[in-house]
């Protein structure tokens, strides 16, 4: 096997001229770590309509290193059970566990402004390969990290043990933290969740942070920093855009059927005020799901070939269709909510404070409920009351 040293510094050196790697240590552990040992069993390539599996057995020594080091997220896991050296050929499938692109973890660590001695909790182990980057600052007995799936788990244990690191490897829901080893000084999560779990906040010290993709879409999410006060609550601001798989507990499932049959009885029918498209951008499409957190954007199109476009909100029986009328929309809306007029309202409010990004959105968590505001604009906020 090639030896990965200088794929490691050449790394290393791309992020930190990207001024993506800041500190020392975590530039120490980014030309330390071996990418290519938590890629095993493999990895696949997107190839547009599949996914092409690669393998270290399979592959020559220095194209595997290229791959392992390339900056891009490798998918290693889909539909939930296939990897990659269970088959020869591309295949269709929805990617399930990856090993999320360096510059992504890199950058997410340093948002942690880890210290000497902190105990961090990973929610989401993947590959292991960000646990151990962690690990080789602060030690293994202070990183636990948490993974749902028991053969993703297994798998990133082997790797970490292999490497060096023998840290503390849960298999469990992330959702739910791992209290037995808290409090915590820090909490970092590789997947995105539709809120942050209080049970999170409860496990972190105060002045701790929790790191954390927020958002249901694919695209539209959010990272969010918070800092846990002496009272239990948690504040901080939305940091920049972020994507991730959804945690498996709150992986939303597509819709399927007819979807002009769920739509048959509309309630009311308009001309909308702005175009549905705007929620194929990034901060409509976040400002959409703080306004109706439930609901689901779906793209289709019609008999004609007309673009149509759908929200539904499954767990309150309530939908949105939207037909395309030459340069306007009709918006027929069916449930007890009428999804379209709160993300409306939310949007051309948004609109009128001068269409700030994402990063001007702030947060604060308490045990009844996530308040999320725009800062400078009082009046552009969102309550989500807790069951």
């Amino acid at each position: 096997m090639t030896d990965s040293t200088s794929e490691r510094r050449r790394m290393s050196a791309l992020l930190t001229s990207n001024g993506i790697l800041k500190s020392p240590w975590l530039r120490g552990a980014v030309e330390t770590v071996p990418r290519e040992q938590f890629l095993h069993p493999g990895v696949f390539l997107d190839e547009g309509r599949a996914w092409r599996p690669v393998t270290a057995h399979g592959t020559a020594s220095a194209e595997w290193l290229k791959v392992a080091y390339s900056v891009d997220t490798l998918t290693t896991q889909l539909d939930g059970h296939l990897t990659a050296d269970q088959i020869g050929e591309p295949v269709a499938g929805v990617p399930t566990s990856s090993s999320t692109d360096p510059t992504t973890v890199v950058g997410m660590i340093e948002e942690l402004d880890l210290k000497a001695g902190h105990r961090v909790l990973e929610i989401g182990t993947g590959t292991g390969y960000s646990t151990a980057l962690m690990c080789h600052y602060l030690g293994e007995d202070n990183v636990t990290t948490v993974e749902v799936d028991p053969e993703v788990a297994a798998r990133a244990d082997a790797a970490l043990e292999a490497v060096g690191y023998s840290t503390w490897t849960v298999t469990g829901d992330g959702l739910l933290g791992h209290p037995y080893r808290a409090p915590y000084d820090r909490v970092i999560a590789t997947c995105a969740v539709r809120r942050i779990p209080y049970a999170w906040v409860r496990q972190t010290k105060p002045g701790g942070i929790i790191l954390s993709t927020v958002g249901s879409w694919p695209w539209g999410t959010g990272l969010a920093r918070v800092t846990v006060g002496d009272d239990g609550t948690a504040e901080g601001a939305i940091i920049g855009r972020s994507s991730f798989m959804q945690a498996r507990a709150q992986a939303v499932t597509p819709l399927a059927g007819d979807l002009s049959a769920r739509t048959a009885s509309a309630d009311s029918h308009r001309t909308s005020l702005m175009s549905p498209l705007i929620l194929e951008e990034w901060m409509p499409a976040f400002l959409a799901q703080l306004a109706a957190p439930g609901a689901q954007f779906v793209r289709a199109a019609r008999s004609d070939g007309a673009p149509s476009r759908y929200l539904f909100d499954p767990e309150r029986e309530s939908f949105a269709e939207f037909i395309a009328d030459g340069e306007s929309w009709t918006v027929r809306q069916g449930g007890p909510a009428a999804l379209w007029d709160g993300i409306e309202r939310s949007l051309l409010a948004w609109q009128d404070a001068g269409a700030p990004d994402i990063d001007t959105i702030r947060l604060r968590v308490t045990t009844a409920s996530h308040l999320y505001w725009i800062d400078g604009s009082p009046s552009l906020g969102w309550e989500h009351r807790l069951a």
